[in-house]
């Protein structure tokens, strides 16, 4: 195969920003699980799920992703039926919630994180086909339309945390592209009343009115903002951020056997994935946090350079919603640790355990590689 690319213009700040926060990664998660080598099943399968997916994230950004655009409604087709695919054949987690589907050889597989970086390429080559009438009330309509139908599946299995990481994607698509503020700010006025009926509901004590929320993530919200009258259940974020706080500024040591350590006294809940920054901040301390927090930071401004440099609309949106993505998924993690949101459930990328998850992001960057190497002169 030729390839008609100028590779000095292939960005190796953003390959050099994920090798570094991956093979952290993989530390982490070998201390949280208490692994005793890098030979542990969990450990292998995730140093695979690495391996596989920057040979993805490499093999895309040499693939043209005006390619992957043109194939947006395929893409999209085939999201919908793997989210309906779920609902019939997926297997059920602690809280009843269905979110994953056996498949051979590969094993667990969770569908919503691919949907995450389809609706990307959706939405960004939709956006770019319908450019010059984008105002147009039908396309805004179909727009909508199609972010309703995989949100609703999500929100059917049930995985609200992954249902707001695509409304707030998608709001960062949006954003970027031509669409009139006009149309935004109409879709925010329509949305104050729904938001008042929310909070009326909720403190009325009306929590089963509330479409779409179940009794355990009205319990966290509950949570949050009562934790001396929950604390049964506020346990996990108190332990949280106690392992934050006793890592001070170096922190105690990865694998350390310390007897002070709230990671190794099992104080910790879910320390492999949706409180692994607890094990970061407590190992690493307040400095191996920051240089992790800044690292992100780094791999979000990449992505904005990239898109301020994309050759169309369509490499424009997809770096945007790339930065969305990456940004808020971090943020909201990193904040649900320190206390900051009430528990959401959701990973940390490039730490939390899951090869689903480290997979989809390695091909939305390997995607974002490819716009940089396309890049206007």
């Amino acid at each position: 195969m030729r390839f008609d690319y100028n590779f000095r213009k292939y960005d190796f700040r953003l390959v050099i920003y994920i090798v570094i926060l991956n093979i952290l990664g993989i530390m982490i998660i070998r201390s949280a699980t208490s692994a005793a080598s890098y030979k542990d099943p969990l450990v292998v399968r995730q140093i695979l799920g690495s391996i596989a997916g920057f040979a993805v994230c490499v093999g895309l950004s040499l693939v043209d992703y005006r390619k992957i655009v043109r194939q947006f409604m395929p893409i999209y087709i085939l999201s919908i039926a793997m989210l309906a695919g779920v609902l019939a054949y997926g297997t059920a987690s602690g809280h009843g919630a269905v979110r994953w589907i056996q498949v051979p050889v590969l094993g667990q597989v969770q569908p919503a994180e691919f949907v995450k970086i389809a609706m990307i390429v959706f939405y960004a080559a939709y956006f770019e086909k319908v450019k010059e009438e984008i105002n147009l009330p039908h396309n805004i309509l179909l727009a909508f339309l199609y972010y309703l139908a995989p949100t609703a599946l999500i929100l059917l299995q049930p995985n609200l945390s992954t249902a707001i990481i695509l409304t707030i994607i998608i709001a960062g698509i949006v954003f970027a592209s031509p669409i009139s503020y006009k149309w935004m700010l109409g879709v925010i006025a329509a949305l104050i009343p729904f938001i008042i009926a929310f909070i009326f509901l909720f403190r009325s004590g009306l929590y089963d009115k509330i479409p779409f929320l179940h009794g355990y993530q009205a319990e966290r919200i509950l949570t949050f903002l009562n934790p001396s009258e929950n604390t049964q259940t506020f346990y996990q974020q108190m332990y949280s951020m106690m392992a934050i706080g006793s890592g001070k500024l170096t922190g105690k040591g990865l694998n350390n056997n310390s007897i002070f350590s709230v990671k190794n006294g099992n104080f910790l809940a879910e320390e492999d994935n949706d409180f692994i920054f607890a094990v970061i901040g407590e190992e690493l301390g307040f400095r191996g946090a920051a240089i992790i927090i800044i690292i992100f930071l780094l791999i979000i401004i990449e992505c904005l350079i990239i898109a301020s440099k994309a050759r169309n609309l369509s490499g424009r949106l997809i770096c945007v919603g790339m930065m969305a993505w990456i940004g808020f998924q971090t943020y909201t993690n990193i904040a649900v640790a320190t206390g900051l949101f009430p528990n959401t459930g959701i990973t940390l990328p490039f730490f939390s355990r899951g090869v689903s998850s480290l997979i989809s992001v390695y091909i939305g960057l390997g995607i974002v590689l490819n716009v940089a190497l396309q890049r206007r002169t």
